[in-house]
């Protein structure tokens, strides 16, 4: 008996199922933990508020909600130690807001200087 037979066999099994499972044409449907809601649902707020990248005033243009409404909507929503930890968080970064976002930005930027690392 043949040793490679088996081998040539399962390479040629292996093979035949990867042409099967070829990609389609369509782009595939990334899966993350916590999908974007659609902007008319509520929960889309609540969404908005807890991501970093999105600042209060893309929050007020996208829904009308300026800072203090999304805080009462997050107050009224959250659990207290969650809204705590949330208030927390938002304080502590300054990404929330866009004017403060560019300062600290300007202000990274400045400390880095290309002639430091030539």
């Amino acid at each position: 008996m043949n040793i490679a037979d088996p081998k040539k066999n399962a390479l040629s099994i292996f093979f035949k199922y990867k042409g099967i499972m070829k990609k389609k044409g369509h782009r595939p449907v990334t899966r993350v933990k916590n999908p974007e809601p659609k902007i008319d649902d509520p929960d889309w707020v609540i969404w908005a508020a807890w991501a970093d990248r999105i600042t209060f005033e893309e929050i007020e243009k996208k829904t009308g909600y300026n800072e203090s409404t999304v805080i009462k909507v997050m107050r009224r929503s959250l659990k207290p130690s969650s809204f705590r930890l949330w208030r927390k968080r938002v304080n502590q970064k300054s990404i929330k807001h866009r004017k403060k976002f560019e300062y600290s930005r300007k202000q990274i930027t400045s400390k880095i200087k290309k002639s430091n690392y030539l």
